[in-house]
Order: structure tokens, then sequence, then C-alpha cells
């Protein structure tokens, strides 16, 4: 049983029904319902199969309950409990670990956002680096597109017992990469701390974006301050969807998650929140509409200043 927030028309309106019969009740008033999307969360350990597994019966469970593109968090694959463990856990992309999903991808006839892969970087024979990558598989289990996360979390919070430095054994990666064509829209790719650049979500909206998403694993203390409010903000100033799945809860005796995997319309409404204490996933409908009239109702795109006036200050 699934809460999923409705549009229709100007009415708001919130359905406790399974999936499947507010699909149907939805084909009764349109001949076209917009597509479902699956945000999940999860409770990645350094154990690789088992990571598997439970991914796999989340993606089964989401295509039963009529979506067609389904959202894994950051560290789908594994975390690990340390540096030489993450490393010797990583992979290629021609690896077992994105065959199998290929795989799955390609059975269920579904596309996943798989959100936070440990990619063995090109040196790694040399330099034993990995990247931070965000694939997205479609229907066919081919590579769409794979994002390789740019801001890495260098963080060090005393007293907030935070204490992660990412860079210390991964790449930057080079570049953003166009938003995808996706069944539920364009969806534009970015990765957990990725989430604090207003930058990147407004050059994904301007090359087309009507969906952000922020795979994550946002420590607990940093996820209590500000995961909603990062979400509704990115929201609500590129007028797009944002779709956030998230890890939860404790991966080994050295880290443990905020949780919240969460569904954000354009104007910045949080649709459905999976909580903070076990694995899950949200259903929610994907009404391109509401991108559209948002935009509509409040231009701000065309009221936005040419990137010199954004500058201006530069010069003096």
């Amino acid at each position: 049983m699934f809460k999923i927030r409705c549009h229709l028309g100007n009415a708001k309106y919130l359905v406790s029904l399974p999936v499947w019969k507010r699909i149907k009740l939805r084909n009764r008033m349109s001949t076209v319902p917009p597509p479902v999307a699956a945000v999940c969360q999860m409770t990645s350990t350094p154990n690789k199969e088992a990571n598997f597994s439970a991914c796999k019966k989340l993606v089964e469970d989401a295509k039963k309950q009529g979506a067609s593109m389904v959202f894994l968090p950051e560290g789908f694959d594994y975390i690990g409990s340390s540096r030489e463990e993450t490393l010797s856990l990583s992979e290629s992309l021609t690896g077992d670990t994105i065959s199998q999903y290929s795989q799955l991808a390609r059975t269920l006839n579904v596309w996943l956002s798989l959100g936070g892969f440990h990619e063995r970087g090109h040196e790694w024979e040399t330099d034993r680096r990995i990247y931070n990558s965000h694939l997205i598989i479609n229907n066919n289990g081919e590579i769409a597109a794979v994002y390789r996360k740019s801001h890495l979390f260098d963080v060090e919070l005393p007293e907030k017992g935070v204490s992660l430095k990412e860079s210390a054994f991964t790449i930057p990666g080079p570049s953003l990469v166009p938003p995808v064509q996706t069944p539920i829209g364009k969806v534009g790719l970015g990765i957990c701390y990725d989430l604090r650049f207003p930058e990147l979500s407004l050059v994904l909206q301007r090359h087309g974006a009507e969906i952000l998403t922020y795979p994550s694993a946002f420590t607990v203390a940093t996820g209590a301050a500000h995961w909603e409010v990062l979400l509704r903000a990115r929201a609500v100033e590129t007028q797009c969807f944002v779709l956030a799945a998230a890890q939860v809860g404790q991966h080994h005796d050295k880290r443990a998650s905020y949780g919240h995997a969460l569904a954000v319309d354009p104007w910045g409404e949080v649709l459905d929140d999976c909580g903070g204490e076990k694995p899950g996933m949200v259903l929610v409908e994907i009404n391109l509409e509401r991108v559209s009239s948002t935009r509509r109702n409040m231009p701000v795109q065309q009221h936005r200043r040419d990137t010199s006036f954004y500058h201006s200050l530069e010069k003096t």
C-alpha cells in the first residue's frame, strides 16, 4: 500500500490505494496516464551479493506496481568499511555487477538509475583510484548515460561526528552529461554532494531537464539538517521534479545513513518520503504538465538576466 499524491486539474488529494488500482482508475479518466517512477532506499553493506538481492527485490516490486523507471541510491553496489575494502570491491563498467543490472533491466523491461557505482578509474592499474558513477540503463539493458560525480565530499564536522574525505580514493568527474530522455521525461544526473551546488541543477535545467535526480548516502547529521530543504530548493529554482533515492540505516560499525528518499514536485512540494528507518520505496506519477504549468505560470527562466549581469560584480 502506497500513498500517492495526485493532481487532477486544480484539485489535490492523497490516494491510499495500491498503485495498480490507482492506475486502473486513471485509465478510465485518460487514455494516457502519466508514467510512474519508483524512488528507492536501501541499506547497503560490504556484501555485494546481498545488496544485489535487495535491489533486485525492490526493482521487481516496483515493476509489479507499474513503475517504468526505478531509482536506486548512491552505493547501491556496496558501502565498504575501509578505504582498502572500498577499492578492492570496485569494478569496471563491464564487470559482473553492471552486467547483472543490465540483465535485470532487460528481463523486466524497465529503466534503471544506478546512482553511485564504484567504477575503477581509467588508470586503475597504476593509481588505484575510482570514480563515483551514476549510470542510466535502458529497458534493453544498454548503458544510456554515465555521469561521474564532480563534487567530492571532503568534510570535517567534529561537533557532528562527521569525517569523510572522498577525494582520498575518488577521481572527480570531468564534466556534466546532457539530460537523458527516458520514459518518464528528460532526467538530469547528479550524485549526493552535487545537491549543494545550484549551478549544476540550473545548467541541467537550461539543457532541457524536466526531472533532476540526486541518488545519495547522506550522513545522519547532514541529512537531518539539510536533506529536505536542499531537495526542495533545487526543485523550486529549476521548476523540475526532483527524485532522490537514499541509503538508510547502519551499513557497518563505522557508518550510517539518513534515509528519507524523497520525491518533490516542480512547486517544491514533497510528494512522498520513505522515512528514516528501513528500506522501501515510494511510487510517484510524473505528470510533465506539472512542469509546463509551473514554468508557464511563474516564468522564472524568462526573467533570468544574461550571464554577464550575474558576473558584473566581478568586474568592479
